[in-house]
C-alpha cells in the first residue's frame, strides 16, 4: 500500500508526520510524494489562520483530482477546530483531530484497499535522513488573545527524556546530522523535576548527534544558565524568538507575557554570549486596534533588532478566541499595507545578515543536489547556501567560505 503524506503549518506538525512516516515504513508501507500514486493520502492540517485553512481545503480537493480512488484522511489541529467542516471537504473520506492523530496507524491498516502495491520498505528512506524534527512538548495554556492554538491543543505534555534520547540515538545510527527539537512552547518543557536546560544538557551528554536546534522559545524562557549552554558548538546558534508586536499597548492586548524591553534584554543576553547567532522572529500586522503610532513602534523595534528573519503574518481573526471580537478590526487594506511594509524591512534584515558573514568560513550540513554538481546547505545560524561540486556533498557537514 502506497501512502502519501502532507504537511502544514509548524515544526511540531513536521515532527508529527515524520514520526507517523517512521511507523509506516517499518510496517511495511510504501511512501510516495504524489497523491495520484497513493493508496492512502494523508494533509496534517494547520488552523493558525484562515489562509491556512484555504490551503488545507485546496490541497484535500487536489489530491481527490489527481486521484478519484485515493482514501483522503484530513488530520491536526483543522480537524480539532471545526471537524464538520473539514469533513464536509469534496473528497474527504475521514477526519482525524489531534486526539486521533497517534492511531493514525491502526486507522490506515483498518482501510479496506481494493489493491496494494505488494512491495515493502526496509529503511527510513533517504529523505528522512538529513534534518529530523524530535516532538518534546505539546500543547499550551497561555491563551494569547488571537492564538487558536491553546483550542486545538489544550492538554500541556511532555516527553520523557529517556524516550527523546532513544530517538535522537537512533536518527544518529541512521546518519542524520541534525535535529530539530520542537514542541507547542518548547521553553515549557517539563518532566519529572527536568526543565529544557536539564533536557539539552543530557542530549548533549547522552548523544553523539552532530547538530541540536530549537523550534522557538519566549523571551521570558531566555535565562543566562540556558545560554551559557550554547557555548557547545554542537548546539545551532539559532534563535526563533518570538515578537508579534514591538508596541507595549498592544503586546498587553495581546496578553503576551512580556514587554518590548523585556524583550531586547533577551536579545542583548543573547548576543552576548552566542557568537555569529541569527535571531529570528514573528510579527502580526493589524492586530485588532492597532494603530499607525503602534505599527510604527513595531517597525522600529524591528530596525533596532535588525533579525536575521522575520515572519510577517497580517492579522486573522480566529473565532473563540478573544480577539476576533475586540473592537477596532483592522481593515484588509490597511493590514496588507501594514504587511508590505514590514515584509520590506524583512528583506532587509535577511540581507544585511547574510552580508555580514561575507568572507567567513563556516559549517555547512549539505542536504541536497539541486542539478548537476549544484548543492544547497544550510549553516548552523540558518543561512541557506549554495554551490557547485563534483563530490557527493548529502548529509554531510563541510566547511564553506560564504560569499
Amino acid at each position: 500500500m502506497k501512502i502519501a503524506l502532507e504537511t502544514l503549518g509548524c515544526k511540531l506538525n513536521q515532527a508529527e508526520t515524520e514520526s507517523l512516516a517512521r511507523q509506516l515504513l517499518d510496517a511495511g508501507y510504501e511512501l510516495t510524494q504524489h497523491p495520484a500514486e497513493a493508496d492512502v493520502y494523508i494533509l496534517n492540517t494547520c488552523t493558525v489562520t484562515h489562509t491556512a485553512d484555504a490551503k488545507a481545503r485546496h490541497l484535500l480537493r487536489s489530491a481527490r483530482r489527481q486521484n478519484a480512488d485515493v482514501y483522503i484522511i484530513a488530520a491536526g489541529c483543522y480537524a480539532q477546530r471545526a471537524n464538520a467542516e473539514l469533513g464536509a471537504v469534496e473528497g474527504v473520506n475521514r477526519v482525524v483531530d489531534n486526539s486521533e492523530k497517534a492511531n493514525l496507524l491502526q486507522i490506515i491498516k483498518e482501510i479496506p484497499q481494493k489493491a496494494r502495491t505488494g512491495k515493502e520498505s526496509t529503511g527510513t528512506g533517504s529523505h528522512l535522513r538529513t534534518r529530523s524534527f524530535i516532538k518534546i512538548q505539546d500543547g499550551c495554556r497561555n491563551f494569547c488573545a488571537y492564538c487558536i492554538v491553546p483550542y486545538v491543543r489544550e492538554n500541556e505534555t511532555s516527553v520523557a527524556p529517556e524516550t527523546i534520547i532513544g530517538e535522537i540515538k537512533q536518527r544518529a545510527a541512521e546518519g542524520c546530522q541534525e535535529i530539530v527539537l520542537t514542541g507547542t512552547r518548547v521553553g515549557g518543557y517539563g518532566f519529572s523535576g527536568l526543565d529544557l536546560k536539564g533536557l539539552l544538557e543530557r542530549i548533549l551528554n547522552e548523544t553523539e548527534i552532530s547538530r541540536v536546534r530549537l523550534s522557538s522559545l519566549q523571551p521570558r524562557e531566555i535565562s543566562p544558565e540556558l545560554i551559557k549552554l550554547w557555548h557547545n558548538p554542537r548546539l545551532c546558534p539559532h534563535f526563533h524568538l518570538s515578537l508579534q508586536s514591538g508596541s507595549a499597548a498592544v503586546l498587553k492586548r495581546m496578553k503576551r507575557q512580556y514587554t518590548p524591553a523585556e524583550y531586547l534584554e533577551a536579545v542583548a543576553l543573547i548576543r552576548k554570549e552566542v557568537p555569529a547567532v541569527a535571531i529570528t522572529t514573528d510579527i502580526i500586522a493589524g492586530f485588532p486596534g492597532e494603530t499607525d503610532k503602534e505599527f510604527a513602534e513595531s517597525l522600529a523595534l524591528c530596525k533596532e533588532v535588525d533579525f536575521a528573519r522575520i515572519h510577517v503574518f497580517s492579522y486573522s481573526p480566529r473565532s473563540g478566541t478573544e480577539a476576533a471580537k475586540m473592537p477596532g478590526q483592522v481593515s484588509d487594506k490597511i493590514k496588507k499595507d501594514r504587511s508590505l511594509r514590514m515584509l520590506a524591512l524583512a528583506e532587509d534584515c535577511v540581507k544585511r545578515f547574510k552580508e555580514s558573514f561575507a568572507g567567513v568560513e563556516m559549517d555547512v550540513l549539505w542536504e541536497k543536489q539541486t542539478g548537476d554538481g549544484d548543492w544547497t546547505g544550510i549553516t548552523g545560524n540558518y543561512i541557506r547556501v549554495f554551490a557547485k561540486s563534483k563530490d557527493d556533498l548529502a548529509n554531510k557537514v563541510r566547511q564553506a567560505k560564504l560569499q
